[in-house]
């Protein structure tokens, strides 16, 4: 293969089937009984049938849960930070045998993969939103998500017999195939960058620092489920692509989906999230002062501080740490609070609400906040609704 840096686990899983195209193949699933995939179940089952999962080939069972829930590894050491279940209903566990196949449906009742099921079992929600989310507020979206969860999980290995049909085609290549185009254009360092958010300037900082110190740029950007009030996937991606025909070199910059669900984890989702990137072949990832935060539920910079628990050699994909970076109105460019030299009075600083407030009134944000194509783009979504 000769990749750059192998998957996590040392393989590539693939979970892929088509055995339901054979007649005694759809009589058989057809009379199996049926659970249904929520959105992130279904992100993850298709995640984890193309590896971006590895090593998981499977809904976690209760010692992986376990293990993964209080220490962050898998139940054979492997590092691993945020639990992947399946839930359902106790009257339907009721009825699936353990070492049977179940057919799992989607939200329109297409059957959409197999789960082999090889445990059934149940977790305090509590227990586990303190210790994955460090809150048990269902303000926060990743708890408020497990406290609604149906309460026996199903673990198992999976098959998925119909992948869904890309949301952006153009965009969107699996971890094989973004390890055979790092391949195609000679990158040996290549580095991820993870975003649910429009991209401004400090992203764009922050990546193009990067760029100084590897061969390549994956632009990643997070389009499954997110939040009801984060801006829309197809409004970001309108966002990246303006700018990397205008302002990245080409040759240098790949930009892919990632189908993934959003957790809100912080710390641990940095984690989580890197991980998936080494999957995807990247050798380096971003990891800024809030990554995957949400709220005041995580200290600044506790995603970065995470990636010290463990020995590098376990991540085996190599965290960059920047600081905060902004525009410093005195000096006219780009700085981070380790390279700025004047007082914070000079930072050009935008809140959430000014930010929204002047979106919605159709003006364009200072060019040294985000650039004007992107406002253009926002300003034409804030009109919208």
């Amino acid at each position: 293969m000769n990749d750059a840096i192998a998957p996590h686990g040392g393989r590539l899983v693939n979970c892929v089937s088509s055995m339901d195209g054979t007649p005694a193949g759809a009589k058989y699933i057809a009379e199996l009984p049926r659970v249904t995939l929520d959105e992130r179940a279904h992100s993850d089952l298709e995640l984890m049938a193309v590896g971006a999962l590895s090593p998981l080939d499977g809904f976690m069972s209760e010692a992986d849960h376990r293990s993964v829930v209080n220490d962050m590894r898998l139940s054979n050491g492997l590092v691993w930070s945020i639990p992947v279940n399946l839930a359902t209903d106790a009257a339907t566990a009721d009825k699936i045998r353990l070492n049977s196949d179940v057919a799992l449906a989607d939200a329109a009742g297409r059957v959409v993969g197999l789960l082999r099921v090889t445990d059934k079992f149940s977790f305090d929600w509590r227990e586990e939103a303190q210790k994955v989310y460090l809150t048990t507020e269902d303000k926060h979206p990743g708890v408020a998500y497990i406290a609604a969860r149906k309460p026996v999980l199903l673990g198992g290995p999976v098959q998925l017999l119909h992948p869904r049909a890309p949301e952006f085609p153009a965009h969107h290549r699996t971890p094989e195939q973004t390890r055979a185009l790092f391949r195609e254009r000679g990158w040996k360092r290549i580095v991820a960058f993870q975003t649910r958010n429009p991209i401004h300037r400090a992203h764009e900082f922050l990546t193009k620092c990067a760029l100084e110190i590897v061969d390549g740029l994956l632009l990643h950007p997070l389009v499954g489920e997110t939040k009801a009030d984060d801006i829309p996937a197809p409004v970001r991606m309108k966002c990246y692509e303006a700018l990397v025909a205008k302002y990245y070199p080409q040759e240098r910059v790949v930009l892919s989906t990632l189908p993934a669900a959003m957790r809100y984890a912080g710390p641990r989702e940095a984690i989580h999230h890197a991980l998936m990137r080494k999957n995807y072949g990247c050798t380096h990832f971003i990891v800024g002062r809030d990554h995957a935060g949400v709220g005041n539920y995580y200290g600044t910079y506790d995603a970065q501080k995470m990636f010290d628990r463990f020995k590098p050699e376990e991540i085996g994909i190599e965290p960059l740490k920047f600081e905060h970076t902004f525009w410093h109105t005195g000096l006219k460019e780009m700085v981070s609070n380790k390279t700025s030299p004047g007082p914070k009075e000079a930072h050009l600083a935008l809140s959430g609400t000014k930010v929204r407030e002047m979106l919605g009134k159709g003006e364009i944000l200072p060019e040294e906040f985000t650039r004007p194509e992107v406002s253009r783009i926002l300003i034409e979504h804030y009109r919208g609704k």
